[in-house]
């Protein structure tokens, strides 16, 4: 870890959970309270093209560092993960980090496959990075960015109060959910056409994946019950 050690008798949500927590809480749920996945184009476009952002690296060019791949934690929000990268400028007023023996500004870049648009979710998962960041180095972030891999476009995105907010609200949903390792109830609307986990969620059925995994064993197995 580049900062704050791991508390080890604590469990740290994964940051990247946030995301998925506001874009879908019973996605969130599933991913991370019954491990499952189905891939579809969408997910293993952006998991090629995250693959070359994902190399623990550190770039230096005079006063200026580029840290891919960063990890941080937060304990306040109970989360750890990684920055897709993150951009450190010498600043008179800056915080200090391990990689510099200057001050530095910092300022997260998280990077996505999508076309250009400022989705709640990337923003939120955007903004609980600087504030791990914050809570790490001491560091004042009040902006970061969003940049489109495809497109090679940048979009910045203010770290305001509300977004910071918004996190904790989030962080707070995860740990509710993982604290009574619950289920939230299937709720379906157009996003859901486009959720790689659409097939176990069956978001219509508003049955849980639990129940769908029980009853696919029945079948195989011609037991009445598990």
């Amino acid at each position: 870890m580049n900062g704050l050690p791991l508390n080890e008798e604590r469990e740290y949500l994964p940051l990247s959970r946030l995301s998925q927590a506001e874009y879908c809480l019973r996605r969130a749920a599933l991913l991370m309270n019954e491990q499952l996945w189905q891939e579809n184009i969408d997910t293993a476009k952006g998991r090629m093209e995250h693959s070359r952002v994902h190399d623990h690296r550190i770039e230096r060019r005079g006063n200026s560092l580029k840290l891919y791949d960063y990890e941080v934690v937060s304990e306040e929000l109970g989360i750890s993960g990684k920055c897709d990268c993150i951009e450190a400028e010498a600043w008179e007023s800056g915080c200090m980090i391990p990689a510099a023996n200057f001050p530095v500004r910092l300022y997260p870049v998280e990077y996505k496959h999508v076309t250009v648009r400022e989705e709640s979710s990337y923003c939120l998962q955007l903004c609980a990075q600087a504030m791990a960041l914050v809570e790490m180095y001491h560091a004042h972030i009040s902006e970061g960015a969003l940049f489109f891999i495809s497109s090679h476009r940048r979009l910045p995105v203010v770290l305001d109060d509300s977004l910071r907010r918004q996190v904790r609200q989030r962080a707070a949903d995860l740990r509710m959910i993982r604290n009574t390792f619950s289920i939230p109830p299937a709720e379906y609307s157009p996003k859901c056409k486009k959720c790689s986990l659409k097939e176990v969620c069956m978001p219509k059925a508003k049955r849980s994946a639990a129940d769908y995994c029980k009853r696919l064993i029945r079948e195989a197995t011609g037991e009445d019950e598990i």
